[in-house]
């Protein structure tokens, strides 16, 4: 494609993607379906400088001023993400000589608003958790992608013989440092078509994500539930621990999302998971089990800010509003949740989030509300779990707090509780 042809396309994604009025890795999926032509480099241009647009967006808007011509483009000769010549070729001359004038801009001396790019009830937000250097590290991190994280899947592989098979695909990966079945890759490289993805050995799971699994201390032969199942994830996770034994809930409110677990749920081998929809957290389904169940996992639904390295648009997306209203399905969905366990059972509330509100606020105000839980300390609970140097992933009050720029995954938090027998 010739180089002014890819810049238009990518400006229209571009003008696609800062509508915000849907998820930005959404709009990318349904714009490349209408452009099947394009090849795998120019997609990750595309792609690509979408998110740095998202990742960036005050500092890109601030310096498009003195340019000239539609601002999409503007934004998208400022941050473009494929290769160079691109850019030679395709940008005017007076497009370079003032790309070329804005490169020459020293960054750090712009205001605090162009250098961490976030909306200011959030920077807000984040300041009051940590100190100066801390959060420009935690800026800095996300400004940057995230790495592929997989899951190994117990009951088909061992994480060492994955490491070797990857190794001998030309694939570079070492073990994640905290999940006991986690592996780390950097780049994006095409796993769908090796037999290890398509055989059910790995999973795509960030490491986050399985330490919450982990959490669970999921059993052979327990009764266990995915309160809020998505597409699956930790629902593989807790099969695998549960060594296709017992029985496994996945529950959801959108079926297209469990949807999503069905291909998931073959390929890993796992015949102990049932999984359903509900209309709500009351269901009639969930009704069934009270007072039956082991563990509970509770993935509310959240804000996803912990995520904002793989989706930046969510800044821009949410509001301290919409975290209220969350707020209100996080304590209902977490009450309804902890009637499942018998007595001696554990539940466990955890978010993709970075924001105390929907945090501790959430965790402290169930405790207070519910005496018959006892809460649990979660790095003991993670070292039984096989995780080594757990007291790094906690906070004084025992909950799980994980930071990108500390601990290289998405920002998650958990707490635990045991009914009391």
């Amino acid at each position: 494609m010739h180089p002014n042809a890819l810049i238009d396309l990518t400006t229209q994604l571009v003008r696609e993607v800062l509508k915000l009025d849907a998820p930005a890795d959404s709009i990318v999926s349904y714009f490349f379906r209408k452009h099947k032509a394009l090849g795998a480099r120019e997609r990750h241009a595309l792609a690509e400088t979408a998110y740095a647009v998202l990742r960036q967006r005050l500092l890109w808007a601030h310096l498009a001023q003195s340019g000239h011509g539609p601002m999409e483009r503007r934004l998208v000769l400022l941050a473009w993400q494929g290769q160079s010549y691109i850019i030679k070729n395709g940008a005017t001359a007076d497009e370079q000589a003032w790309l070329a004038r804005t490169a020459t801009i020293d960054r750090s001396t712009l205001p605090d608003k162009l250098r961490h790019n976030m909306p200011d009830w959030l920077s807000n937000k984040l300041r009051e958790q940590l100190d100066d250097a801390s959060f420009w590290a935690l800026v800095e991190r996300l400004a940057g992608g995230a790495p592929l994280d997989l899951r190994v899947n117990a009951i088909k592989a061992k994480r060492e013989d994955v490491l070797a098979q990857l190794a001998e695909a030309g694939i570079e990966a070492q073990p994640t440092p905290y999940s006991p079945m986690g592996i780390r890759i950097d780049g994006k490289p095409n796993l769908q078509k090796l037999p290890l993805y398509t055989e059910g050995h790995v999973e795509v799971q960030d490491e986050g994500s399985q330490l919450l699994a982990l959490l669970t201390g999921a059993k052979r032969g327990e009764m266990v539930v995915d309160f809020c199942a998505g597409a699956g994830g930790k629902t593989l996770a807790l099969g695998g621990m549960m060594r296709n034994t017992g029985r496994l809930y996945a529950f959801d409110v959108s079926g297209h999302r469990l949807e999503n677990l069905k291909p998931r749920l073959a390929r890993s081998g796992l015949s102990n998971v049932y999984s359903a929809q509900i209309a709500h957290e009351n269901d009639d389904r969930i009704k069934r089990l009270r007072g039956k169940i082991d563990r509970v996992l509770v993935d509310a639904p959240c804000s996803g800010l912990g995520t904002l390295r793989r989706n930046p648009d969510l800044k821009w997306r949410q509001s301290p509003k919409a975290i209220e209203e969350l707020q209100a399905k996080q304590t209902a969905i977490l009450a309804s949740a902890a009637r499942l366990l018998k007595p001696g059972g554990r539940l466990v509330y955890a978010t993709c989030s970075l924001i105390p509100a929907e945090n501790e606020v959430i965790a402290d105000a169930f405790t207070a509300a519910h005496p018959d839980f006892v809460p649990l300390d979660a790095k003991e609970k993670l070292e039984l779990a096989g995780v080594p140097d757990a007291s790094s992933l906690v906070t004084p009050a025992g909950h799980l707090r994980l930071w990108p720029h500390v601990h290289a995954t998405d920002g998650f938090y958990a707490a635990a509780w045991e009914k009391k027998a």
